[in-house]
């Protein structure tokens, strides 16, 4: 997949375009893009996506008064994680526009002709139902398509993805990590809630236990969940002194901020792995979330938390037994 950054690099071809954020990629984002890849071959076009950077909540946010805490939404997927499901989703094309100022001021005609017309080449624009574009989203499904027959392309919708009575959104995939609900998340995701990074030096202080870690680099700023985790873990071994494929590990997790050992400044994601005793610097983990064990918690010293740890782990051990049994949070 090709991948644009802002507007003057030239779009490669014509395009069926779908816009969005796409973070999560839950079954809502998948189902546009699947109707993307039909109407771009119906059309001999080239499937291509614009996506922003940073989320345009985040930038509303910040703009906020100086002396008021932005709200910031949780970062469900980072860049490079919705970068590779837009490329394995079949995208051809996907461009990043740094959403600023600038950008937020564009009125709807503007966005048209210089976004989808000059920079993207749109023959055909494919969006969500309840898309607005241009400033103060003054734009709608209407005027895009009287601008399209102004401009040359045409314009369709895709209606809401629904689970039971309700939209599937990224909004709802937050707020079911938030409650720690994860069989909830994974049935508006279509898979099972992950994190993915390279494993990197720590403190190494669950040697001293018997517990090892691998602490993977996440780059999930605000978290969208926080707490121990029974989880699974694929471990890209390609690289490796003897190369293999792919395998998966249960295991148990531990993201958050560490409050009894400190504490640290940007999150972390620790990582033990069940009867595994390789070494994992600078692997890459992709770390499954299955289901919630507790909240991330302050213990008096460093024995209540082995404690805790241990119990932790025999909990773990048990849904791997009896996976339809979720642990009690």
């Amino acid at each position: 997949m090709r991948v644009l950054r802002g507007l003057t690099s030239p779009a490669s071809a014509p395009a069926a375009v779908t816009i969005g954020n796409f973070d999560g990629m839950h079954r809502g984002h998948q189902a546009l893009l699947r109707q993307l890849q039909a109407e771009a071959q119906l059309r001999g076009l080239q499937p291509s996506v614009l996506t922003f950077a940073p989320h345009p909540r985040e930038f509303f946010a910040r703009q906020q008064a100086a002396d008021a805490v932005p709200k910031i939404p949780a970062r469900l997927h980072t860049l490079r994680e919705k970068l590779e499901a837009l490329a394995a989703a079949g995208v051809v094309e996907t461009r990043i526009c740094p959403f600023d100022e600038r950008f937020a001021a564009l009125t709807p005609q503007a966005f048209v002709q210089q976004v989808l017309v000059d920079a993207m080449q749109a023959r055909h624009v494919l969006i969500g139902d309840d898309f607005r574009f241009g400033a103060r989203r003054a734009g709608d499904f209407a005027l895009l398509k009287t601008l399209g027959q102004q401009y040359g392309f045409t314009v369709s919708a895709l209606d809401a993805q629904c689970l039971g009575q309700e939209r599937i959104s990224s909004s709802q995939v937050r707020a079911a990590l938030a409650e720690g609900d994860l069989s909830r998340a994974e049935a508006l995701l279509g898979y099972p809630y992950a994190m993915a990074g390279r494993v990197i030096r720590g403190r190494q202080l669950g040697r001293t236990i018997g517990v090892p870690t691998a602490n993977v680099q996440i780059r999930h700023d605000p978290l969208p969940l926080r707490g121990v985790f029974v989880v699974e873990v694929a471990l890209d071994q390609t690289k490796a002194a003897v190369p293999q494929m792919t395998r998966t590990y249960p295991g148990v997790a531990n993201l958050g901020y560490r409050p009894t050992l400190g504490g640290d400044s940007r999150p972390l994601l620790e990582v033990h792995l069940f009867d595994f005793s390789d070494d994992l610097y600078g692997a890459h983990l992709d770390v499954r979330f299955l289901a919630k064990l507790r909240d991330e918690m302050t213990f008096a010293n460093f024995e209540a938390l082995t404690g805790q740890i241990r119990a932790d782990l025999t909990q773990a051990r048990a849904y791997f037994e009896s996976p339809h049994l979720v642990p009690t949070k």
